[in-house]
């Protein structure tokens, strides 16, 4: 990552939407503010709505007031004036000549402080590398909030327990059919239950799952396979959790047994190869490979993809997707990882099983602990 000589660092987020700037301030916020990181000392600049509670929770030296600093730009103009001109006021203010900001930085921001000539160099990766590899203290937060994951997963698995059969094979619950909308209202609010933050969790059933981001619609079928794939937010901390289980509700045909079979042997294949030193490609790889040998090829068929045809997992933390891919990386100590591998063949359906692992010099720690069944 290339550095400014003085090492000054510059982000405008929302806390609440851009994990950098929640990362560096632990302060959550809706609405943007300014981040400035110079010789070692942090200042953030925010609305009088917010700078009190900052001065309470954020992680930062020093505060200052947006609206002061904007009170001193408007000077006498009747009209306020626009956030750009404020920001690049306060750098001028500090002595700032030059800064590192985000690839993300917004391009209007960037124009006007060019204009005052303060040179912006925007980071070639990611802007706070250490958020890479996970601390003891992050380590934790993430697997409380995979505990909030397995609350929505358990309560998804009980209302299919309780689900009865009715006519077309379609499942019933509390006296009505028994929808992918109904059930993923149950998970999401028993994260909400557990102190979570529900985010587009999936409820796919039968063919509808051969998409992988398919959230699912509509009624949900017995004897079919319902993939199940949460990963919300913890309220308090922003980490996520990220679990996938593969369930049916009845009795399996043997070509969905073999199907989830083989996906479950096929990550289990792929957690014993996890540690520090490996390289990601080759354990993607080594899954192909195992469910090639296994008949399950991965091609295009009738236009549309079938098999292996998505990563094997990825970086977890602040975002659902973040830094790095499993696949494309040299593993290392403290990295965490989802792993996630899945078979998706329409007319037998979707399956797919995944788990979060901490990577260390020796092996995978998995931090999940949610069970894998099939029929229930």
């Amino acid at each position: 990552m290339k550095r400014t000589k003085d090492g000054t660092r510059l982000m405008v987020a929302a806390s609440e939407h851009d994990a950098d700037m929640l990362y560096a301030t632990k302060f959550w916020a809706p609405d943007p503010f300014i981040f400035l990181q110079r010789n070692g000392k942090r200042t953030l600049v925010l609305s009088d709505l917010e700078i009190d509670r900052a001065r309470k929770q954020a992680d930062a030296d020093e505060f200052v007031s947006f609206n002061k600093l904007e009170r001193e730009v408007q000077g006498k103009a009747t009209k306020a004036p626009p956030y750009e001109k404020v920001l690049s006021y306060f750098l001028r203010k500090r002595g700032v000549r030059s800064t590192v900001v985000p690839a993300s930085f917004p391009l209007g921001y960037a124009r006007e402080i060019a204009a005052h000539k303060i040179r912006l160099t925007a980071t070639n990766g990611l802007f706070w590398p250490e958020r890479e590899t996970k601390s003891d203290r992050e380590i934790q937060m993430m697997s409380r909030a995979l505990r909030i994951t397995e609350a929505g997963l358990a309560r998804g698995v009980e209302v299919l327990k309780a689900s009865k059969f009715g006519p077309g094979r379609k499942l019933r619950w509390a006296g009505k059919i028994l929808t992918s909308e109904i059930l993923r209202a149950e998970i999401d609010s028993a994260i909400l239950r557990a102190g979570g933050t529900p985010n587009g969790t999936i409820v796919a059933g039968g063919d509808q799952a051969c998409d992988p981001h398919e959230r699912g619609f509509g009624p949900l079928y017995a004897n079919s396979l319902i993939i199940l794939d949460v990963f919300p937010r913890d309220a308090k901390t922003g980490y996520f959790g990220d679990l996938t289980r593969t369930v049916l509700r009845g009795r399996a045909r043997e070509p969905q047994r073999q199907l989830w079979e083989a996906v479950k042997a096929g990550q289990a294949l792929a957690l014993k190869r996890i540690k520090a030193g490996v390289d990601g490609a080759d354990i993607h790889k080594a899954i192909q490979d195992f469910f090639a040998k296994r008949g399950y090829r991965t091609e295009v068929r009738k236009g549309r993809q079938v098999g292996f045809f998505h990563g094997t997992g990825h970086g977890l933390g602040l975002e659902i997707h973040e830094y790095p891919r499993l696949q494309k990386v040299t593993l290392k100590d403290r990295q965490v990882l989802t792993v996630e591998p899945g078979l998706y063949y329409p007319g037998i359906g979707g399956a797919r099983q995944e788990d979060v692992v901490v990577v260390t010099k020796s092996r995978g720690w998995k931090l999940s602990r949610f069970p894998k069944q099939l029929e229930i």
